[in-house]
């Protein structure tokens, strides 16, 4: 290890039921430990955010799962406590855990409310060892705040943080390069970042199961049949990361928008209506920030829960509403089988600045102007005298059938 860069991955336990828990048990001698017993974080059934946010060991053991419905839940455990988010509470202790971590090196990267990489390769000399360190951290952590974590260890950002997902709570795992072939590849290949229901669903129809049969498969194959997401997740079961830990805030990466679905949508008018609205919000923000971009994602959770996307890179940087509202539906359109729509998103990322040079089609031009000039008032029209105060006519005919 001597040589090797350090990276460790910091993944508090159930964070948002150990912070209720340690808050509850902080301010009543009478509280009862909510990790002891069959609990959970839920949203607001009624706004359809009713999903476990998180869920106590002794849950866990009703098969009870961090994503699945309050009401599926409670089918499997029908005296399940439930206690609602309390999303302040969150960034006090979140806080808490990383003020920790700044004593022990200036290299940390937020990567989440509860969870943080920290590059710790420099400091043998004053903490010693990096499994020595991680206890050290993860000791007082629990000692001072209350809460435990996991700490992966690796020199590479992905290891370190399929390590934290190791065995729980309360651990240190290493998983260095020299380490995948006993420890991470015999692991379901679900296991592996990056690997979703749809990806998986994929790979087992290609017959690979586990992460060590995706990392000695042929990559032009992967290539193949996932494109360039078989390239990545053939990448990380070989323990190829070269990202580093960003301890700076890096500028905006893309502009997106989403919204979870008071009723389920099944029908094409309703999701039409939806993504224009997304694709105004989204295309405002890019033009309020002066900046386009050439990548136009959509995102779709049914009502199962399984979410899909689907993207296009463009031949020209765009903040048209029009044009990313086409795009959208065409990107839809092109993944949606007919499942009730629980939850939309559209996004744009690749940003260029608008002073960069911009390709330009002699037939486009004027159309261009137009869109631009008329995107260019509403704007104006929204941010004088509401957003309200100017409305589409498909808007407008939608409400009225």
């Amino acid at each position: 290890m001597n040589q090797k860069k350090v990276i460790f991955h910091i993944d508090v336990n159930s964070a948002f039921l150990s912070w209720e828990a340690v808050y509850r048990l902080k301010n009543s001698k009478s509280a009862v430990d909510i990790r002891e017993i069959p609990s959970a974080i839920g949203g607001d059934i009624a706004k359809r955010h009713g999903i476990i946010l998180a869920k106590s060991i002794p849950a866990k053991k009703y098969g009870i799962t961090t994503g699945e419905s309050v009401i599926e839940a409670l089918k499997k455990c029908p005296h399940l406590y439930l206690a609602p988010p309390n999303h302040m509470l969150y960034k006090k202790y979140s806080k808490a855990f990383v003020d920790i971590l700044k004593e022990y090196s200036p290299d940390i990267e937020k990567f989440s409310v509860d969870e943080a990489f920290i590059d710790v390769s420099g400091t043998r000399r004053l903490f010693g060892e990096p499994i020595e360190l991680a206890y050290t951290i993860k000791n007082r952590i629990r000692d001072e705040l209350g809460f435990t974590v996991n700490i992966g260890i690796s020199d590479v950002k992905l290891l370190a943080k399929m390590a934290s997902d190791f065995r729980k709570p309360d651990m240190v795992h290493t998983l260095f390069r020299e380490e995948i072939q006993q420890k991470m590849w015999p692991l379901p290949v679900e296991d592996l970042l990056y690997v979703g229901k749809a990806t998986k669903k994929k790979l087992y129809s290609m017959g690979i199961r586990t992460i060590g049969e995706l990392a000695n498969t042929d990559k032009d194959i992967l290539i193949a049949n996932l494109k360039a997401h078989g390239k990545l997740i053939w990448n990380f079961a070989n323990g190829i990361d070269i990202s580093l830990v960003e301890t700076t805030p890096v500028k905006h990466k893309g502009y997106g928008n989403s919204t979870t679905l008071s009723v389920d949508v099944t029908d094409e008018e309703t999701a039409r209506m939806i993504l224009l609205s997304l694709s105004e919000t989204v295309s405002a923000r890019l033009r309020k920030d002066s900046v386009r971009g050439e990548l136009v994602s959509v995102n779709i959770k049914d009502n199962s829960f399984v979410n899909y996307s689907h993207q296009r890179i463009l031949t020209q940087a765009t903040n048209s509403t029009s044009e990313i509202f086409n795009i959208s539906c065409e990107l839809f359109f092109d993944m949606w089988d007919g499942t009730p729509i629980r939850l939309l998103g559209v996004s744009v990322g690749k940003l260029k600045e608008k002073e960069e040079a911009v390709q330009i089609s002699l037939f486009e031009t004027h159309n261009n102007q137009k869109r631009e000039a008329a995107d260019n008032a509403i704007d104006y029209i929204r941010e004088k005298y509401g957003a309200d105060s100017i409305k589409r006519a498909s808007y407008i005919r939608k409400s009225n059938t």
